[in-house]
């Protein structure tokens, strides 16, 4: 009895996956299985098992044995995929004991796949949504250049001027071997010379006696007095005229 039950469950498989059976014995058989939609369906890469169903004497009073197989270019699945499947079905076998059962096996592993394609695709949806944040984010970062502080303007201009410096001493060498002995002995005195306003800054009063030349001496024109200066008679100019002219 439980043999010609059997037989009439393979039938039925038979005519519904003419091409996805596979009959290995009178006790088992294999299917190929891919999710209920597309394997493209939202840009989802291919995704195929092989479910393997061994039906025991006792069966469908007593649960099958499954086990779960990639298919070669079915598409990526590891081991706790399959492991989570296989729980799955187990669960759906044990509500379903007493009647045939392999055609809702094979459906609700075809919702389980078209789920984890759905999943796969929503999560490099995802991916390629935070990439592109990313870039954006790095695109305005570098259009609208570093924020700047007083810290960082400080180490900026220290780094300037040194770079200035460094430049204008590599400029001046490059002019001085381009002279002859004399000008570069007669260039380096004329920089050595104090101008100036270099002088105004050492001693803005310039009464600094190293500065002044010898025998020179410093004028108070405090003690120049204007009224008394006025008082003073001036000699009167004139033309004498003589008797004998």
């Amino acid at each position: 009895m439980v043999a010609e039950a059997l037989l009439e469950e393979f039938e039925v498989l038979e005519s519904i996956y003419p091409t996805e059976l596979t009959k290995l014995s009178d006790e088992v058989i294999q299917i190929d299985v891919e999710p209920e939609e597309d394997n493209a369906l939202e840009g989802g890469e291919p995704l195929k098992l092989t479910l393997r169903v061994e039906y025991t004497p006792d069966y469908p009073d007593v649960l099958p044995q499954l086990s779960l197989h990639p298919v070669d270019d079915g598409g990526e699945i590891d081991e706790d995929e399959i492991a989570l499947l296989l729980k799955d079905l187990h669960s759906v076998a044990e509500e379903n004991l007493g009647i045939a059962m392999t055609f809702t096996l094979v459906s609700r592993l075809r919702e389980l796949l078209a789920t984890f394609v759905k999943e796969r695709a929503e999560r490099r949806r995802k991916e390629e949504m935070e990439k592109e944040r990313l870039a954006l984010e790095a695109e305005e970062a570098r259009t609208r250049g570093t924020a700047v502080t007083q810290e960082s303007f400080k180490a900026w201009k220290l780094k300037f001027d040194q770079e200035q410096t460094a430049a204008r001493r590599i400029k001046d060498e490059e002019a001085l071997r381009a002279l002859s002995t004399k000008e570069r002995e007669e260039t380096k005195r004329a920089a050595t010379r104090l101008t100036g306003r270099q002088l105004f800054e050492r001693n803005r009063n310039l009464e600094d006696e190293s500065l002044l030349e010898e025998g020179t001496v410093s004028v108070d024109l405090s003690q120049y007095d204007r009224t008394t200066r006025d008082e003073e008679p001036e000699e009167e100019e004139g033309i004498t005229f003589s008797d004998s002219d």
